[in-house]
């Protein structure tokens, strides 16, 4: 799929949008009542968070040529959620996988294709409807109460695609799994691929604080 998405003006990130995402949703998190009720307010936030694309970091928005980036952004003091931006290069896509807790994704740049799988009466997994694509603004929920296998792709065939992931949990120290169609089940532990975390907390930049005071 190609596409004429218009890549983001060059200026200094506004990370003062990823600081509030965060302040609210770890309120959100102390006071959801049920997990449904966490994936729809939480959706709205991730919606509001990628409808503007000028916040993420460079750094933290580079390809690999050999797989998919996982970048963290963010985790709980508490591990009670992370934030990750994920960036696709060109043909990237992940194996068949699950999460093993509740997830809200949100399209910041380009398209993803996802294709969910259901397990059958065999034990071996089968699509489950067709593939289908996010495009910017667009937000998903994965949850192993309501489907939890997946397979995901940059849908873009001319550039790099970035979401961005928040996971109950601190998702690359989660053991989960990939899967063959067969069913057959390989364990992993992603990790991250940064070993740097985004500054979100100096407020020294902002305008109404007067210098040498």
């Amino acid at each position: 799929m190609s596409s004429s998405i218009q890549e983001p003006a060059l200026s200094a990130p506004r990370i003062e949008r990823l600081r509030e995402f965060i302040g609210s949703f770890s309120q959100l998190v102390t006071r959801a009542s049920s997990e449904d009720s966490l994936l729809r307010e939480g959706s709205a936030l991730v919606r509001a968070l990628v409808s503007t694309d000028d916040w993420l970091p460079a750094p933290y928005a580079q390809p690999s040529m050999d797989r998919y980036s996982q970048y963290l952004l963010y985790a709980d003091g508490e591990e009670r959620f992370s934030v990750v931006s994920f960036v696709w290069g060109l043909g990237q896509s992940t194996p068949i996988h699950d999460h093993t807790t509740w997830g809200i994704i949100g399209i910041l740049r380009g398209a993803e294709v996802e294709q969910r799988y259901s397990r059958q009466a065999d034990g071996s997994l089968a699509p489950d409807g067709v593939a289908h694509t996010l495009l910017p603004g667009s937000v998903d929920t994965v949850s192993p109460s309501a489907g939890d296998l997946h397979k995901v792709s940059n849908g873009l065939e001319d550039r790099t695609s970035i979401s961005i992931h928040v996971y109950g949990g601190n998702i690359g120290a989660i053991e989960r799994s990939t899967y063959e169609l067969s069913g057959t089940a390989r364990r992993f532990i992603s990790g991250y691929s940064n070993r740097e975390l985004p500054n979100l907390w100096d407020r020294s930049g902002n305008q109404s604080v007067e210098s040498g005071q």
